[in-house]
């Protein structure tokens, strides 16, 4: 009430209680009472204002002048290569996805994608075919017109592989190398899988040398199966030598003469390109039976007993022995592979038909049925590999220091590669 009557009499209020109570507070405590309260408050506070303010000294004479705006930041990529030149890179073989699964000389019957290079666009100084970036530009050609001939690149590799390795090692030296390697002194090690050898597991090997001298790899799946066929593209890839192996470990020397800063150059792929389309493993009719002979040999071919059964990611390097034993006594082959990729057991027969050689049936019910055929000869040289092996050969290579190997593997680079295709 008491408030509303002073409303009425007074419309400002507050310059009442300003004066008529705040005064008693200002001799007792001292209180000043704040700017927001006093009845008619300043509005500029500043105490000594400047009444000629100096103008602006550069006035911009053009209304529509705008300031320019200042760009975003950006932080810095490596795949952002504007302004630059594309890689260039004189290592003497065609970049491939995987060089353990794929062959130069397996022709595909078509692709999966437009030819989008995976190195990205631009980053590359060579053009990506759809499998691989040759080194030599396809398009290139004499001044007759004619294609130019492949430059000797399996004899550049040899000599840039000699340079690098230069005098072979002692006994001694492998040994205190092997050691280094072991699993109670490092866990360093480069897991080669599904894939097998990549391209960009080159890169990762370099990055081991830069601060050992030997890298251990442990191979594991698919590529077991020809597990000289990874010794040899990883002594010709990297121009290093294998020192030892002991099942699915290979302890890979990068050489006397490596030197880290001239280290070859590498470029990286930045995604896993299609694999392209090859015909296909399995056909309507067994060559040289009827169509009733091949489902018999189908349904006879599920119902034999099992050879052996593959563990996922296991190591297969002694199944084309047991295959081959196995048709001493039979004519049909049946192996377990439940668990595994449908890609992976086709790959794995893929390699058994060249390998053994056989001929393939089926890949029902996970499994793998192989024939030995009608006119099957059994060979002579064995595939068998010792569980150890040390390479003590002074001049060879990774071959040269483990059995020579049969006529059969010496003919791998005509394998027909698997590609995913449904039978």
């Amino acid at each position: 009430m008491f408030l509303t009557k002073l409303f009425r009499q007074n419309p400002n209020p507050l310059a009442l209680i300003s004066t008529r109570y705040l005064s008693s507070l200002h001799d007792r405590y001292s209180f000043e009472p704040p700017q927001s309260l006093s009845p008619n408050p300043d509005p500029d506070p500043d105490p000594d204002p400047d009444p000629d303010p100096d103008p602006d000294p550069n006035p911009n004479p053009n209304p529509n002048f705008k300031k320019k705006q200042k760009p975003r930041y950006r932080p810095p990529s490596s795949l952002d290569r504007e302004g630059q030149a594309p890689i260039h890179s004189d290592l003497p073989f065609d970049f491939r996805y995987s060089y353990t699964e794929s062959s130069p000389e397996a022709r595909p019957i078509g692709l999966r994608e437009p030819k989008y290079s995976p190195f990205g666009p631009g980053r590359l100084d060579r053009p990506w075919i759809g499998v691989c970036a040759p080194v030599v530009d396809p398009k290139v050609r004499s001044v007759e017109g004619e294609e130019e001939e492949e430059p000797p690149l399996e004899e550049e590799r040899r000599r840039r592989r000699e340079a690098v390795q230069g005098e072979p090692l002692s006994s001694a030296e492998r040994k205190i190398l092997v050691e280094k390697c072991q699993r109670g002194k490092t866990k360093k090690q480069i897991n080669l899988g599904r894939d097998g050898l990549t391209h960009n597991m080159l890169n990762d090997i370099h990055n081991h040398w830069k601060h050992e001298e030997a890298v251990r790899i442990k191979c594991q799946g698919v590529p077991t199966v020809d597990m000289r066929n990874v010794w040899t593209q990883l002594e010709d890839k990297t121009f290093g030598k294998i020192i030892y192996r002991h099942g699915s470990l290979i302890i890979l020397f990068r050489g006397r003469n490596y030197n880290p800063k001239k280290r070859p150059v590498i470029p990286l792929m930045l995604w896993k390109p299609h694999e392209p389309k090859y015909p296909k493993l399995i056909k309507t009719t067994v060559d040289g039976l009827t169509i009733e002979e091949t489902k018999e040999m189908r349904k006879r071919g599920l119902s034999v007993p099992v050879l052996t059964k593959l563990a996922r990611n296991g190591y297969y390097g002694n199944l084309v022995p047991m295959v081959r034993d196995a048709f001493l006594a039979s004519e049909l082959v049946r192996i377990d592979c439940q668990g595994l990729e449908k890609s992976d057991y086709k790959k794995i027969g893929c390699k058994l038909r060249e390998l053994v050689p056989c001929i393939l049936v089926t890949f029902d019910k996970e499994q793998i049925v192989v024939w030995k055929g009608k006119d099957y000869k059994p060979v002579q040289d064995g595939y068998f590999l010792p569980e150890r092996e040390f390479f003590d050969s002074p001049e060879g290579d990774a071959v040269s220091g483990a059995e020579h190997c049969e006529s059969s593997y010496d003919n791998n680079s005509q394998i027909e590669y698997y590609s995913g295709d449904d039978e």
